[in-house]
């Protein structure tokens, strides 16, 4: 096998609590993905926990004894060739023991498949292809090892080689028998056996009372007693030579006496003859025809046949010991058809506490570490590996199919209540549609139109599994789905092919070992031969994956190939289940039981019928699959009805085919289990054939005999079919209306004829199939749509909590467009986005604009209100009016707006740091930046001439009053209130007044009072500006 490697995971679904109430609608919703897979896993939701209701203490079973390498399609054919070449060799006396190369058993199968396919032995050899075989058998061995395996291959494989091809059988014309004798012969009239045993010469009839009594009274015909055959030859020719004797003496000895009506005895010379032939010939050799070489004359211990040693092909070298069989024996010995091969069962009982301490204890000691430490990977990477394994034949227990009925199930039971009391717990769970024991019968499922109780099928199995017990690739019976729960314990490894691959997974596993298929055609519904995913991968078959934990459920889907094995110790219960969609499969699972001769486990046809006998109950999606389905059945049996006229069967009866056991219906051709009809012969009353088998049923009578034993007549039929459409017809009917609605591009149905097909589904109690769930989806969205679609053409009267943006508006416009249904405000829709758009464009223009108008922001403003959205014009409209309030406030302090207003009290160094302050706040915009820079550049100037002004005030600076003028004056020219200019001007005009009072004094004609120029001295000194005439009028 290839080496393992793991394949990607199967889909995995988490349902939750209202897809979890209904088991099969959820299933079928999932099926178009997990189908693709062939197996799915279910995680319940958190809260389903059931109880676990075995009664652990009495629960007791037998286990099923697995050898993992035999499990292996490829190992098994390798074990199965290693025995046939050991019964070969057995069969003709010598023993068999398996070479070993290398410190390694050598691969006989391999050496023998790779022989093949380079031609056969003598080709190889003739074409000294050794070393290629070395490569083909992967033997990394010195390149004198291809005379090794041509070695062993001779002595071994090659006298199998020609018994196989039947050369060992030649007859003497296709033979030159001495060019293979590998002895030369002895003398010719010596003889021998190849084991010196002393016979008598002669046989002493007079004192063999059983031979006495042949020769006296022999049979009315010929009786022959055959002696020894070397005694009986010799006795033969002692009755020709010894004098006097009659020939009916002679016969006598033989027991060959005619006895005639009158006592007379008369000798037939013919068989006289034919008696002489058949002795000389008993010791013949069957190659050559002679006799010469008694020393190495064979004689066969299953046919008495001779050969010679050098005769025989490809010759013995030496005679062998003990017992011996001739090429003949040896090949009908060898073709045989091998017995099936089976599971054993232990000799051994557990309880689940003792398996589970053998199981723990096995793991542990396997893999060297507690069982909760060893990897799932690993585990599952040694599982392969011992699959492939020759040499390993590890053996482990597996309790399998595990009835329900006799030993109780894992789930809680109504019927428990019978035995005890269910606790409200228990009982919840007895009644889950999802409790194994009742999915199988639910409405859904035509497994409850079947009466008995199929274990496996309609009542549960339980598993209790081990580290590699497993279970190999197979399909469900008659192709049903399967559901495994796994109770607790150590996790299940699963691995799942879909439908689609099943053909080729066939084709795969017939290519890998035809010799198999060919003695057991129906090999892949044994469960018993398993191949590694990574080969059936390398061979283009999809394979998916899983681990199922505690708590998980698996799918396994139609004709779904699976396999897997046990991580561990667990505890897991499975059952099968047929929902509709299951039928058409189930009808093509019966053809192909009917080519491979396979036993139904029921018959298909007999629930089709039952089921439409009470379509009143029917779930309508079971009624009309069931009816397509009987429709076919009608129209196959009428053809086949008819070919039976032609044969000339006119006989019938009627025949209550399911009130017969099962076995007693069986096609004896096909053991198809018979329903609607069967035919009979009045030679055979017990044995039946289907219609597709009628001329297998005898081959001596004449069909006009036959008689043909029905279930219904063909008048019958109809009307189980027309009633069975009513029911199934409106469902059709309201799929075409549904299916057509949604088909339209024009003249589409408006939402409320939408939610009349709506209500019809509900009044005629439709499945919860696909296209009903797209109708609710689609009636949901349209009431949706038509609700939003209504608030957005009046906005001014309704609000919306959430805005939507122009994308969403766009999207769901085109929601609107494809939507199966037609809605009254698809063109308010539209016109309401044309004026979105256009409202965007006036933004745009707006915006684009050097200084944004105050007036035309706000009108914007004004109009998006109506619109409801969220669009991203909006905040860029805000941004737009706090630039425009906020350049018209610098407008309005900076006397900008109305230069002439000379009432206007100009800004204030304050009122300026609030502006800068206010701006930085204001998104940026050129002309914001501009005004910002600005405002700066004012501040900055009036707080200098503010910082001059009050230094000159505090006379941190002495100016005069001509550099306080100038100071003054230049703070005059900027447009802001500057407080420290204004005291400084009011310094300069108390300056100038004593100035003038100083002059005024000067020019006097009379010299001042001294009391005049100090008062002029002390109104000088606090002033804040440098008075020169101070000094002179101090001095």
């Amino acid at each position: 096998d290839d080496e393992f490697y793991a394949p990607p995971e199967c889909p995995v679904f988490e349902p939750n609590e209202e897809e979890f109430a209904d088991p099969l609608g959820y299933i079928n919703k999932i099926r178009p993905i997990a189908e693709k897979a062939g197996i799915c896993k279910i995680r319940p939701p958190p809260h389903w926990q059931p109880p676990f209701a075995i009664d652990v203490e009495n629960f007791r079973f037998t286990p099923r004894v697995q050898r993992i390498n035999e499990l292996g399609i490829h190992t098994r054919i390798r074990l199965q060739f290693i025995e046939n070449v050991a019964k070969f060799w057995d069969l003709q006396g010598q023993v068999f023991k398996l070479p070993h190369v290398g410190g390694k058993a050598l691969d006989l199968y391999g050496l023998h498949d790779s022989v093949r396919q380079l031609g056969g032995f003598q080709d190889v050899c003739k074409n000294k292809l050794w070393n290629t075989v070395c490569n083909k058998v992967s033997l990394s061995l010195p390149k004198n090892f291809g005379t090794v395996l041509r070695q062993h291959y001779e002595r071994i494989l090659y006298p199998f080689d020609i018994m196989k091809s039947g050369g060992a059988n030649l007859s003497l014309d296709n033979v030159d028998f001495f060019s293979n004798q590998s002895v030369s012969p002895e003398s010719p009239m010596k003889r021998s056996k190849r084991k010196p045993v002393d016979e008598p010469l002669f046989a002493d009839v007079s004192n063999n009372k059983e031979l006495a009594k042949l020769q006296l009274f022999g049979s009315t015909s010929l009786g022959c007693l055959i002696l020894r055959k070397q005694a009986l030859k010799m006795h033969y020719l002692m009755a020709l030579t010894r004098p006097g004797l009659s020939e009916a003496d002679k016969l006598s000895f033989f027991c060959y006496i005619i006895i005639c009506a009158n006592g007379n005895c008369h000798v037939n010379q013919n068989i006289i003859k034919a008696l002489k032939h058949t002795i000389d010939s008993i010791d013949n050799c069957k190659m050559c025809s002679k006799d010469s070489n008694d020393s190495l004359l064979l004689l066969c211990d299953g046919c008495d046949d001779s050969y010679h040693t050098f005769c025989l092909i490809p010759p013995l070298q030496n005679v062998p010991i003990g017992e011996w069989r001739c090429p003949k024996c040896i090949a009908k010995e060898c073709n045989k058809k091998t017995q099936a091969y089976g599971f054993e069962q232990a000799r051994k009982e557990y309880t689940l506490q003792s398996f589970g301490e053998m199981a723990d204890a096995f793991k542990s000691e396997y893999f060297t570490k507690p069982v909760h430490m060893v990897p799932t990977e690993a585990v599952e990477r040694e599982f392969w590996r011992l699959v492939g394994s020759l040499e390993e034949d590890l053996t482990v227990e597996y309790g399998a199919d595990i009835h329900v009925i006799e030993n109780g199930s894992g789930f809680p039971r109504m019927c428990d209540a019978e035995r005890r009391q269910l606790s409200s717990e228990e009982e919840e769970y007895a009644k889950s549609g999802w409790n194994l024991n009742n999915l199988p019968v639910q409405e859904q499922s035509l497994l409850r139109s079947i009466s008995g109780d199929i274990s496996g099928m309609k009542i549960p199995w339980v598993y209790v599994g081990m580290c590699f017990s497993a279970f190999c690739w197979h399909i469900e019976d008659h192709w049903t789905y399967s559901i495994n729960y796994m109770h607790w314990g150590e996790p299940k490894t699963w691995y799942g092919i879909p439908r689609e691959d099943a053909m080729k997974f066939e084709q795969v596993m017939h290519d890998s070992a035809p010799e198999l298929f060919r003695h057991h055609p129906d090999l892949l519904h044994h469960l018993v031969t398993t191949m590694n995913p990574a080969t059936l991968m390398n061979k283009g078959v999809r394979v998916v994956r899983t681990n199922q934990c505690a708590g998980e459920f698996m799918i396994t889907f139609p004709r779904a190939y699976h396999a897997g094995f046990n991580q561990g110790y667990n505890f897991a219960e499975a059952v099968n289940f047929c929902p509709a969609d299951w039928v058409p499969v189930g009808r093509q699972c019966v053809a192909h039981y009917r080519k491979m001769k396979k036993t139904c486990v029921f018959s298909h046809e007999e629930i089709v019928c039952k089921v439409a006998n009470n379509p009143s109950s029917l779930d309508v999606q079971v009624a009309a699959v069931i009816y397509r389905d009987m429709l076919i059945m009608m129209q196959q049996e009428k053809e086949l009805r008819k070919q039976l006229i032609d044969l000339g069967i006119t006989k019938a009866d009627r025949e209550a085919f399911e009130l017969l056991p099962d076995d007693e219906r069986q096609c004896l051709f096909c053991r198809t289990t018979c329903f609607l009809s069967a035919v009979t012969c009045p030679c055979k009353p017990d044995s039946l054939a289907c219609l597709y088998h009628v001329k297998n049923l005898c081959s001596t009578c004449n069909t006009t005999d036959y008689v043909l034993r029905y279930r219904y007549s063909l008048d019958e039929l109809p009307p189980i079919l027309h009633k069975l459409k009513q029911r199934a017809e409106a469902f059709d009917t309201w799929c075409d209306m549904v299916n057509e609605a949604f088909k339209k591009t024009s003249d589409k149905l408006t939402l409320p004829e939408l939610k009349v097909l709506l209500s019809e589904s509900e009044e005629g109690k439709f499945p919860e199939n696909d296209l009903l769930q797209r109708l609710k989806s689609v009636v949901n969205e349209a009431e949706i749509c038509s609700r939003v679609s209504q608030q957005l053409v009046n906005t001014r009267k309704h609000r919306t909590r959430c805005c939507l943006t122009l994308n969403e508006i766009k999207a769901f416009y085109k929601q609107l467009q494809n939507l199966p249904c037609a809605l009254p405000h698809l063109k308010q829709v539209s016109e309401y986005i044309e004026n979105i758009q256009d409202f965007i464009a006036s933004v745009e223009v707006g915006l684009g604009k050097e200084e944004p108008a105050m007036d035309e922001i706000t009108k914007l403003l004004e109009d998006s209100s109506q619109f409801d959205l969220d669009l991203p014009q909006i905040p860029l409209l805000h941004q737009a009016l706090q630039q425009a309030r906020w350049l018209k406030d610098v407008r309005s302090h900076l006397l900008l707006e109305d230069p002439e207003d000379e009432d206007r009290a100009p800004v204030t160094l304050e009122q300026l740091r609030k502006l800068i302050d206010d701006g930085i706040s204001v998104a940026p915009k050129q002309s914001v930046e501009r005004a910002m820079a600005e405002l700066q550049e004012l501040l900055v100037l009036a707080e200098s001439w503010e910082a001059k002004a009050r230094d000159c005030l505090t006379n941190k600076v002495q100016v005069s009053i001509t550099g306080a003028t100038s100071i003054t004056d230049k703070a005059k020219q900027i447009p802001v209130a500057l407080p420290q200019c204004a005291k400084l001007g009011e310094a300069i005009k108390k300056a100038q007044a004593w100035l003038n009072k100083v002059k005024s004094v000067q020019n006097q004609d009379y010299y001042p009072y001294f009391e005049v120029l100090e008062a002029l001295s002390h109104q000088a000194r606090p002033m804040s500006i440098k008075m020169e005439q101070l000094a002179l009028i101090e001095s």
